[in-house]
Order: structure tokens, then C-alpha cells, then sequence
């Protein structure tokens, strides 16, 4: 959520807490370019208007 918001306020400490959950380096890595492609991926949809698919309008609906 963090990363999404407020992705400037992320500290050392917060890296921390995901290592002590057991993540490493590189899986905190690849979360955040996860994280990264959805929100430019969303910002680009919500940019040019497009529609959701059937399908995810159901999901989110329900």
C-alpha cells in the first residue's frame, strides 16, 4: 500500500520489516516492480478511459 501511496516515505526500516518476514533482496525487488508495473499499467487505463473486461467487472462487483 506504501509503495502505491506514498512510494517516498519507504525507509530502511520498512525494507526491514519485509526481511524479517522472511523476504530477501530479490523478492522485495521483484514485489516492488510488480507493484510498479500495475500502478502504470492502471494509470494508463484510468488515463485513456478503457473499460474493464466482463470479467473483472464481476469480480469487482461481487
Amino acid at each position: 500500500m506504501k509503495m502505491t501511496r506514498e512510494p517516498a516515505s519507504i525507509t530502511p526500516e520498512d525494507l526491514d520489516r519485509l526481511r524479517n518476514t522472511g523476504l530477501d533482496d530479490r523478492a522485495i525487488s521483484d514485489a516492488t516492480q510488480v507493484i510498479a508495473y500495475f500502478n502504470y499499467i492502471n494509470r494508463i487505463a484510468d488515463g485513456l478511459g478503457v473499460d474493464l473486461e466482463p470479467e473483472m467487472l464481476e469480480a469487482e462487483n461481487s
